[in-house]
């Protein structure tokens, strides 16, 4: 192997390393059967969820993984692999790629790493289904404003009949 081979393949690892560093989830999917146009949508909805996705060989991404929380995918990393790494949402990498997984039928789950915690492609499955964080804010909010909402409106309708029903009806000039 030349020198400059050599060179190409450490400058890969370590970029791969550098996308790793300070990573939330890495998952492994087999991502052969897509076509261009999906593979583009795929693709683009990763990007927008703030998520890395490169194929790499098996081979660069087992010397680049070694020694880190991800060194658990080694044992997936046969057969055409890509990554998706995501470093602010760790939900995110499953989510899109299973909605892309049962959008399109095609491809398939093989591992993930997700807070540090390795999950076969079942364990990514259900990771997926978790929501988003703003989701969960959303949601959070939500039922915080649903009981307080109703007090209000509670307070309202007993301000209401104490003052009688002249101060509920508008008054005519």
């Amino acid at each position: 192997m030349s020198v400059e081979n050599l060179k190409i393949k450490a400058a890969v690892i370590e970029e791969i390393k550098s996308k790793l560093n300070g990573a939330q989830s890495a998952v492994v999917i087999d991502y052969m059967g897509t076509t261009v146009e999906e593979n583009t949508a795929m693709r683009k909805a990763l990007r927008e969820a703030g998520v890395d996705f490169t194929v790499y060989k098996n081979t660069l991404i087992a010397k680049a993984i070694e020694g880190t929380a991800f060194e658990g995918l080694k044992d997936v990393l046969s057969g055409p692999s890509a990554l998706a790494i995501s470093k602010e949402d760790a939900v995110a990498p499953a989510r899109v790629l299973a909605k892309a997984i049962k959008d399109y039928n095609k491809m398939s789950f093989k591992a993930g790493v997700v807070e540090g915690v390795l999950y076969d492609a079942e364990g990514i499955k259900a990771v997926a289904n978790i929501p988003s964080r703003d989701e969960l804010i959303a949601k959070f909010m939500g039922s915080i404003q649903s009981p307080v909402g109703k007090f209000v409106r509670t307070l309202a309708a007993i301000a209401e009949e104490k003052a009688g029903p002249a101060a509920a009806a508008p008054a005519e000039a």
